[in-house]
């Protein structure tokens, strides 16, 4: 009887952790989609890929912004720095208006988004939540002395502990929120160096490949740079054995064609074509995310994304701690690197003579269209990566909508099933 106990007490923990990650599962574009005065801020998150990071999360609230507050935001800054203005207007924690009003002592500082990032001085990834005379709920910078530009206007959504969607006046700022770098700005080579990947940066210019991903760039250019370290790695093939264009190949193979910052790489799954990428799935990357921990998939092994060295819609540059094999190239158990540096293939085209900085992505800083835009799938509850390339055909959009809803009707039924057998052994109990 008592073993009995213990499997009842186990499928009811089981039970219970399943309909905690099903309560987990949000989509912060979908929900807004029903609400046209916050269309601005809700193409912003699509843009910005900021509601990936949302989705991401299993307890936020969302600061939204009208199309007029938004507009006056958004007006003369960059994606870049709009995106960190988004992050600060998301808190990761639950506060409904009754909360708001029931501070303890009236004030409290709260984490937001922007303070995951490593960007944020000291606390200025935090807000100050107040209340104010009259009944009102400010909120402002964490930095001393700042004035609560931004006050509770009224509940849009609640999720219980999970999401809930507040309108507030006016967005919240601080001196130096709106300095990240810019693509715009940025000698692409110079990053790279600055970042640790030296050689790397040398084998772009070296074969040409720089003016590649400078193309790319306008309409959307992920990109995946080895430190100096992953080119040292034990085991790693002979680069300088490769052909022209084999070396090509494979550094094209290093990026995608599409925005996708680490958030929404969380989200992927299947094959993720390259620039390489020729069709029927040859040199197509994979994610295998665990947690907050991404690494890229080639068929052959994986590279952990490191860091994030620019983020600027429509481009951004990971590091990452090993060089990408696709199997197209070293499926044939390939020769080692004698230890040599292999910045400079026999057989690749003659260095350039100078480095030419990145392009300038084109802004668009004209106020966008109040219509959201295909947004991306919420992140999964478990270490599940969902979602397609952002390229994807329009016909493929109405299959996707689908598998959603195949989803959710196959998590429900899984779930109805686990409590159907708690039932059964707590009936054969009694």
């Amino acid at each position: 009887m008592a073993a009995a106990r213990r499997r009842l007490l186990l499928l009811l923990a089981v039970t219970l952790a399943a309909l905690a990650a099903a309560a987990r599962a949000h989509n912060i574009t979908d929900i807004l989609d029903g609400y046209s005065e916050y269309s601005l801020y809700n193409n912003y998150l699509s843009q910005t890929k900021v509601c990936d990071e949302i989705n991401g999360r299993s307890t936020v609230t969302c600061l939204v912004l009208t199309n007029g507050a938004m507009s006056s935001l958004a007006a003369n800054l960059s994606l870049a720095d709009v995106k960190n203005a988004l992050r600060l207007l998301t808190l990761l924690d639950y506060y409904d208006p009754k909360k708001l009003h029931s501070l303890h002592g009236g004030s409290e500082l709260t984490t937001t988004l922007y303070q995951t990032t490593g960007d944020a001085s000291g606390d200025m990834g935090h807000v100050n939540i107040t209340n104010l005379r009259g009944g009102k709920v400010g909120f402002a910078s964490a930095e001393p002395g700042s004035k609560f530009q931004a006050t509770y206007t009224k509940s849009v959504k609640e999720e219980p502990y999970n999401l809930s969607v507040l309108e507030v006046s006016d967005p919240i700022t601080f001196p130096g929120l709106f300095t990240s770098p810019s693509a715009a700005s940025t000698n692409l080579t110079a990053l790279l160096d600055k970042a640790g990947c030296k050689r790397f940066a040398r084998l772009i210019v070296s074969s040409g490949v720089v003016k590649t991903y400078q193309a790319a760039m306008d309409k959307g250019l992920t990109l995946f740079a080895p430190t100096d370290d992953a080119f040292q790695a034990k085991g790693l093939p002979d680069l300088g054995k490769l052909t022209g264009a084999d070396l090509v190949a494979l550094l094209e193979y290093h990026a995608l064609p599409q925005y996708a910052p680490k958030a929404s790489l969380k989200t992927m799954k299947g094959g993720i074509p390259t620039l390489a990428s020729t069709g029927k799935g040859k040199y197509d990357l994979s994610v295998v995310a665990k947690g907050d921990d991404v690494s890229m998939g080639t068929g052959m092994d994986k590279s952990r994304v490191a860091s994030t060295v620019l983020d600027d819609t429509p481009v951004t540059v990971h590091t990452v701690d090993s060089v990408l094999l696709p199997p197209e190239l070293f499926g044939g158990a390939p020769s080692p690197a004698p230890g040599a540096s292999a910045d400079a293939p026999a057989s690749a085209p003659a260095p350039e003579a100078s480095s030419a900085p990145a392009p300038s992505p084109n802004h668009d800083k004209t106020k966008p269209k109040h219509k959201s835009p295909a947004h991306s799938p919420p992140a999964p509850p478990a270490d599940t990566p969902d979602t397609a390339p952002a390229e994807s055909p329009e016909g493929d959009e109405e299959a996707d909508k689908a598998d959603d809803k195949n989803g959710a009707t196959a998590v429900s039924m899984g779930i109805a099933a686990m409590v159907a057998s708690v039932a059964l052994v707590g009936a054969t109990l009694l």
